[in-house]
């Protein structure tokens, strides 16, 4: 312990106590921050944190305060992630260490001593408290850490603990993709990725990686966490010291290569190299996978300049969300393919693990007279995609092909895959962990889910909704370059046919009878928003809904009921895996809700659809699916205690609950109020640019969609003077 003024510190845990009080939270969650917070006050470990621990008290921002102690970082979906800061809550030094001391601890009990290696990765971000939650001019030992920083500590830790570790050389990244090859070229017995992959920039993480280039499943990923739990002290070995003792190297140049001819070996129509592609890397570390192997593979590749360097900051990606499943994440890179003449456009998340997808809908040619439309390929559709090229090019002579897929991924898929005569496992947990395993069983033991004829080299696809697909089979989590390969493949086979990849999708929607999909978020942060998740699945199972949106529940599927096909509980992360609700309705639709293993959010996949016999046009698919979701997600937030007016639904789901609700309540009737007292146009901006500060710079087309739907559908008074303030 460390000798600290008695009055001092007693004075600033009764402010504490205080302002947690004040909060609307239960009292063993403000007595849980206290315990914390006291820890970090007077133990020598915390010292470091001190200064900006007691500005935060001194400035009274108790809601920071108990969102970052009232509990430790979760360790789940293979390792710790969340907004970077002080306290254990956050994702920080502390938090990360006692990660990779657990690690450590776990990797000696299983191999037992000697000599193994690991390899550490890292993306670009660095941490500038954008979100402005901490005291600035504040000893603040967080702020201004990269992701290679973290890096470095992780080798710091498992050096002390005896370990060998790659990192790479000074100066560059890894891409995720890159660490599962690394590991599985190098015979390492497991790896760590930093990064937070599609997060804010504030935030960061730490992933765990097996010596198969996965991740850990249950029930073994609990014994991880129960390593990490017990975490008392962290042992690091300076940098210096570790290279000097020949533990930390740099990543053989070989490696990045060998990678890549992998990628490019997954490639299925070597003649299909037409079109012209705009890429971005979103700031992150695309440029050295999806980017390099289609410019390898042939294609005429260019990049989005005002994305393609490294900036963990993302300044130029919209709403700081470089997150290729949202659409306007690749404005700057359609506008750029437009000058261009550009067929598509396409793009990573930082750590290149996911894929975005932009078309343009009209082929070009001599005399087209057609506008340049744009379409937004989803991450359903991309598997769909995917799938159809890796089958439709097949040319091996061995047992039929498997594809694989999450239990919350698109049905076309499916369907895609059964009219080119592929066997398809559907039922799994969402997490590309479990697309891993499964290709582990199929890679060690020949045989997957009653298959007996099923090995690694019938492995034609791994596809989730989420942007994330896998064609290697060298790895063993998702991969964007190789979804990149074969997607540019398929648009240049059907571009010399003068068609798009709009074409291939209407076609299988067609063939298939059509099948559209829609997924909606509801983020709800902080120890209120957990407690509000908590609330909303504890009421959906033990009081089902008898119907959504006018349809009848038929069946509902709990699947932590040890009755279902995913048997008994296995471990506590199996648990938090398994928490997902999966309601079938009439008429071939579908709800599926689970809280989010890596955000504060809660999740809802909907689906509807038609059947061959009987095909559904796509608008109607989609306006139900809409209506679907809509219709479960204001009766999900109704039974944790939240009444959003409908309209709000429209505000970006970037933007959490209770700031859509702050929204509903406070802003919009502030406006109106203000508009009939006649205050000037030019001082509603400079109220709306305050009062919107902190959704950043795109604040006001966060929220656009939202007033266009209130003043829409409700036809307010001074409905269009509020809308006209949002579209600048």
């Amino acid at each position: 312990m460390h000798n600290q003024d008695p009055d001092g510190l007693a004075q600033q845990l009764d402010r504490a106590r205080g302002g947690f009080a004040s909060l609307d939270v239960a009292p063993e969650t403000a007595a849980s921050a206290m315990q914390a917070l006291e820890q970090w006050l007077t133990d020598r470990t915390f010292r470091s944190y001190r200064a900006q621990i007691g500005a935060l008290i001194e400035a009274g921002k108790w809601s920071v305060l108990l969102d970052s102690f009232y509990r430790v970082l979760p360790f789940g979906t293979g390792g710790r992630r969340g907004r970077v800061g002080v306290g254990p809550n956050r994702f920080n030094p502390y938090t990360l260490g006692a990660s990779v001391q657990g690690h450590a601890t776990f990797l000696r009990k299983r191999l037992g001593e000697g000599a193994h290696t690991v390899v550490v990765a890292c993306d670009v971000r660095e941490f500038h408290d954008l979100r402005g939650e901490l005291v600035p001019d504040v000893a603040n030992p967080v702020l201004g850490l990269t992701s290679r920083d973290f890096a470095h500590i992780a080798a710091e830790v498992y050096a002390a603990a005896g370990f060998s570790v790659v990192l790479p050389p000074d100066g560059e990244v890894l891409s995720t993709p890159e660490l599962s090859y690394a590991i599985r070229h190098l015979g390492a017995v497991g790896g760590l990725q930093v990064s937070a992959s599609h997060n804010h920039p504030d935030d960061n993480g730490g992933k765990l990686y097996t010596a198969t280039g996965g991740q850990e499943v249950p029930p073994r990923d609990q014994e991880v966490a129960d390593e990490v739990e017990r975490v008392t002290w962290i042992d690091r070995m300076s940098l210096d010291r570790a290279r000097s003792a020949g533990l930390v190297q740099a990543m053989p140049a070989d490696v990045v290569d060998a990678y890549q001819q992998a990628v490019l070996a997954s490639g299925r129509d070597g003649a299909s190299r037409a079109g012209r592609i705009v890429f971005t890397a979103l700031h992150g570390t695309g440029r050295r996978t999806a980017y390099a192997v289609l410019k390898r593979a042939g294609f005429q590749v260019e990049l989005e300049p005002t994305q393609a360097e490294p900036d963990g900051r993302f300044p130029a990606v919209p709403f700081l969300a470089p997150n290729p499943e949202v659409p306007a994440s690749m404005k700057a890179a359609v506008a750029h393919a437009e000058k261009v003449g550009a067929d598509l456009v396409m793009s990573c998340d930082p750590d290149a693990d996911r894929i975005g997808l932009m078309v343009r809908e009209r082929a070009m040619g001599p005399g087209a007279t057609d506008p340049v439309r744009w379409r937004f390929v989803t991450g359903n559709e991309i598997a769909a995609l995917v799938v159809h090229q890796a089958l439709r090019t097949w040319t091996s002579d061995g047992p039929p092909p498997v594809v694989i897929q999450t239990q919350v991924t698109s049905g076309l898929v499916r369907r895609v895959a059964e009219l080119h005569g592929a066997r398809v496992v559907d039922d799994l947990l969402v997490g590309f962990k479990y697309i891993g395993e499964a290709m582990d069983r199929m890679a060690d033991h020949g045989e997957l889910r009653g298959m007996d004829d099923a090995p690694l080299s019938a492995f034609a696809a791994g596809v989730e909704e989420s942007h994330g697909v896998l064609v290697t089979p060298q790895l063993r989590d998702k991969d964007a370059a190789g979804g990149a390969l074969l997607l540019a493949e398929l648009a240049a086979f059907e571009l010399r046919r003068g068609r798009t990849l709009v074409d291939t999708l209407d076609d299988l929607q067609r063939r298939t009878g059509g099948v559209a999909n829609l997924l909606v978020s509801a983020v709800l942060r902080g120890a209120r928003g957990r407690a509000v998740i908590e609330r909303i699945q504890a009421s959906l199972r033990t009081d089902r809904p008898a119907e959504i949106g006018g349809r009848a529940v038929q069946v509902c599927f709990d699947r932590r009921d040890p009755r279902g096909p995913l048997g008994p509980i296995r471990s506590a992360t199996d648990a938090a895996s398994r928490d997902v609700l999966v309601f079938e309705l009439a008429g071939a639709a579908r709800v599926v809700m689970r809280p989010s293993g890596t955000e504060p959010k809660l999740k809802v996949y909907v689906q509807v659809a038609g059947r061959p016999a009987e095909p559904r046009s796509p608008s109607d698919l989609d306006r139900e699916v809409r209506r679907l979701a809509d219709a479960f997600m204001l009766l999900a937030l109704r039974r944790g205690g939240l009444v959003l007016p409908p309209w709000a639904l429209r505000i970006h789901d970037l933007v959490g609950i209770e700031d859509k609700l702050w929204f509903a309540e406070h802003i919009v009737p502030e406006l109106q109020a203000s508009i009939g007292r006649g205050v000037t146009e030019a001082d509603l901006h400079q109220w709306l640019d305050v009062h919107l500060a902190r959704f950043g710079r795109d604040a006001r087309a966060l929220f656009r969609p939202g007033v266009s739907a209130w003043s829409r559908d409700g036809s307010p008074a001074f409905g269009s003077a509020v809308l006209s303030l949002f579209r600048r």
